[in-house]
């Protein structure tokens, strides 16, 4: 019987969101911008040259890329022969939670709560509530901040006080990074679970943990024990229509967290290289019926972000430098589809995620070109292939 593999290359939009002005962000295309600059002798710290992702192109990435915007797309120009188009997101967010929900069927139907861009960005009765679960004076961050750069900022005075640094970003998010030795980290995880709760009731979508270890001296490092306490999905997923038929459903990466473990069956955890490794392994292994379902997050969090074009374009290399030993471990009649949540445009201004359709690239069924589709017919088109019913308004694309 046939399984799924659904993989979201975190953040790697194809541009062309018909309501992207909206978010501020017309005209942005993380992919089509990576390869412009690519292609123009811009992108050359540890690699050289046009973005060279074959293995997707032929798949058809970079015909999903100029479908999406009509933007060129240097170095990726392969007639394709695998499934491809692009998906456009109805949620009203470019967030992690609104991306991947709708991807499994579930648009979201509310708006998000987000934190002003002042300083300080959160009340005093958040802040408070904050101290007392931390058993500390007071917090630090309390700000617009990037994950990397405010423990840079903050790292001393966090180690000297025992204070959590607190930051947010123009998404629906309350961060708090913490030393994982120093602070703690079954402290932190502890931290941001009993605040949860007052945070999603303001529709805010994430709290997430971010454990960090290092010193002054030698600076400070964000470690792979990020953990994000989502708000729950608004209804059933594709994770829950999976495993309402009996169906296994294995989460790789943070998708455990995002779908607050409903419907999921394990997870499978790591840095990106240690993720691309448990793909190969359930590839091998997974049985019959079940459904893979796998985030690689540092395209964003290393990347996007940071607005880091060399390493952005090495990272997606990398993965599809690696997509062929997955590929051949497939089985006959297993679908694997490649896709993301948003964009994170690392040309752009700004670091926040940019508001861009997404391409969605498949293997395992021969050609098709199915155009322009909705994120929500993704996760009905894997549940078609499953053999599931499928709720929600997504339509297959099969």
């Amino acid at each position: 019987m046939p399984r799924a593999f659904l993989v979201v290359l975190d953040s790697v939009g194809c541009g062309g969101a018909p309501d992207a002005a909206a978010f501020g962000d017309a005209g942005a295309n993380t992919l089509g911008h990576i390869a412009a600059e690519c292609a123009a002798g811009r992108a050359e710290d540890g690699r050289s040259g046009p973005l060279r992702m074959p293995h997707l192109d032929t798949l058809g990435l970079g015909a999903a890329v100029r479908l999406a915007s009509g933007d060129p797309t240097l170095g990726l120009q392969a007639v394709p022969d695998g499934l491809w188009g692009a998906a456009t997101e109805v949620s009203r967010g470019k967030d992690t939670p609104s991306g991947h929900w709708e991807l499994a069927g579930v648009p979201v139907p509310w708006d998000w709560h987000t934190f002003p861009n002042t300083d300080p960005a959160f009340p005093d009765d958040l802040v408070a509530e904050v101290c007392r679960l931390a058993g500390t004076d007071g917090i630090l961050g309390n700000r617009h901040a990037s994950g990397t750069l405010i423990i840079e900022d903050e790292g001393a005075a966090h180690l000297s006080t025992g204070w959590p640094i607190c930051y947010t970003s123009v998404d629906s998010v309350f961060q708090i990074a913490a030393h994982e030795e120093q602070f703690g980290l079954d402290r932190l995880m502890a931290l941001c679970q009993g605040l949860a709760p007052r945070l999603h009731s303001m529709k805010v979508g994430r709290v997430i943990a971010r454990p960090f270890v290092g010193s002054v001296a030698d600076g400070f490092t964000r470690t792979p024990n990020r953990r994000d306490f989502a708000i729950a999905p608004p209804g059933p997923t594709l994770c829950d229509w999976a495993a309402g038929a009996g169906r296994p459903v294995h989460a790789v990466g943070k998708i455990g967290d995002i779908f607050s473990m409903r419907g999921i069956t394990d997870v499978r955890k790591g840095k990106d290289v240690d993720l691309f490794e448990h793909l190969m392994a359930l590839a091998a292994g997974a049985k019959a019926d079940s459904l893979t379902f796998a985030n690689f997050v540092e395209f964003d969090s290393s990347y996007g972000h940071r607005r880091d074009v060399s390493g952005y374009a090495r990272a997606l290399e990398w993965f599809d430098a690696a997509l062929p030993r997955f590929l051949d471990a497939l089985r006959p009649g297993d679908l694997a589809l490649f896709t993301a949540d948003h964009g994170n445009d690392p040309t752009w201004t700004g670091t926040d995620h940019t508001r861009e359709r997404v391409p969605v690239v498949g293997h395992g069924l021969g050609r098709s070109e199915i155009g322009l589709v909705g994120f929500a017919d993704v996760g009905a088109s894997v549940a078609a292939h499953l053999g599931i019913p499928a709720q929600g308004p997504g339509r297959s694309f099969l």
